[in-house]
């Protein structure tokens, strides 16, 4: 007997939340608001089973009607719906290296609140720094939960190995973490109190959904995504998906090795402690001091940055021959360092892209915003809801 899973008919009720789901997200990512006749004519669903699915999205708080407009011709007057601003939200939670942050955002992408906490975080101890997340979690989100927005869930990015499978933060170098059981950890803490468990993700792959939505009306939809900090990070992203791998352990382009004979590493070359070590820089320089000092013409600091350059062109030349995308985008320090960086990269990958000559792959700025991961975090919870609105507990079965 095959091992496959076996098919199930779907039940009438799972089909309703199928729908429910199919609604709410042609309403969300319209590009402009959208009547019930437009949903029907989207989905293939009859009005009547749109009118009843948008009446129960708009009780639940997650779409909202606008004034009624004019028809074109003869009839009633559509009523165009939106996503609801304000009622349902996700939280982004992150550590990183050198900063902790909590942002909260509703449907339409909004940002309700939001802090970061800045800090050095490497070699730090993984209670200690959980532990002030989740204190700063709650004074961010307390007072909208007070106010009755619904909290729909909470995502926390990690600059590491999250292990999609079993869970645990396998290892994140540059905090000096391995084997860490962040869920257990923060439950411990009195601030986690009524707090819901985080679903983990890592940095990079988190900053690359959010950079993926910024430039869904754009640009391509499919692209590698550079994270580039303390550490570098990056994201396969495919028409729009993230690709996260069996384990979700994809992206780690930080460690790939760039010298054979040396066995050194991207992050070795190009990540911001290299850059600034190679420059004579303290590492606690801030970056824009150190594009200041390229601006100005510091030789050292030039050198520093066409080294770290050509390190990235050639690293990404490897992943652009292998998932085959037509842009490269930077993001973190690389995209502030980018004016610096973009002629030894280039040539690097117009010298190693096999397709090059016929398809050159062009490099471009992040659009997503500061700290991405954060707002990456709360689209992964909200898109648990716009998928099964249902199953996350926003709308009664």
């Amino acid at each position: 007997m095959s091992t496959a899973a076996v098919a199930r008919p779907a039940r009438q009720e799972s089909l309703r939340h199928h729908n429910l789901g199919l609604v709410l997200r042609h309403v969300v990512d319209a590009a402009r608001p959208v009547s019930r006749a437009d949903v029907a004519a989207a989905t293939g669903l009859t009005r009547a089973t749109v009118s009843s699915l948008v009446d129960r999205l708009v009780e639940a708080r997650l779409v909202a009607e606008l004034p009624p407009v004019a028809a074109q011709r003869a009839g009633r007057p559509a009523v165009p719906l939106v996503p609801a601003g304000g009622a349902v939200v996700g939280v982004g939670l992150e550590v990183n290296v050198d900063y902790l942050g909590v942002r909260v955002l509703d449907l339409t992408g909004s940002v309700l609140a939001e802090e970061v906490r800045h800090g050095d975080f490497r070699r730090s101890d993984p209670a200690e720094v959980l532990a002030t997340l989740a204190a700063l979690e709650r004074a961010v989100v307390g007072p909208l939960r007070a106010r009755g927005t619904v909290v729909t869930g909470v995502a926390l990015a990690l600059p590491g190995l999250v292990d999609r499978i079993t869970g645990p933060l396998r290892v994140a170098p540059n905090l000096g973490w391995r084997d860490v059981d962040v869920l257990a950890l923060l439950a411990r803490h009195e601030a986690s109190e009524g707090v819901l468990a985080p679903w983990l993700g890592n940095e990079a792959n988190l900053a690359a959904r959010a950079e993926a939505r910024a430039r869904r009306a754009t640009g391509p939809t499919s692209f590698v995504y550079v994270s580039g900090e303390v550490g570098i990070g990056a994201a396969v992203v495919l028409d729009g998906a993230i690709f996260p791998g069996r384990h979700g352990w994809s992206g780690e382009i930080g460690h790939m090795v760039v010298d054979l004979g040396s066995g050194t590493t991207l992050e070795a070359l190009a990540g911001q402690d290299a850059i600034l070590d190679r420059a004579g820089l303290p590492r606690e320089t801030p970056v824009g001091a150190l594009c200041a000092a390229a601006d100005a013409g510091e030789p050292r600091v030039l050198q520093a940055l066409a080294v770290a350059g050509r390190a990235l062109g050639v690293a990404l030349a490897n992943v652009v021959n292998i998932v085959d995308v037509e842009e490269v985008v930077l993001g973190g320090t690389h995209a502030v360092l980018a004016d610096h960086l973009r002629g030894p990269l280039e040539e690097a990958l117009a010298r190693h892209v096999i397709v090059a000559p016929w398809a050159p792959v062009e490099v471009v700025l992040a659009q997503a915003g500061a700290y991405p991961a954060l707002t990456g975090a709360a689209l992964a919870v909200l898109q648990a809801v716009v998928d099964d609105p249902v199953a996350s507990g926003v709308v009664a079965g």
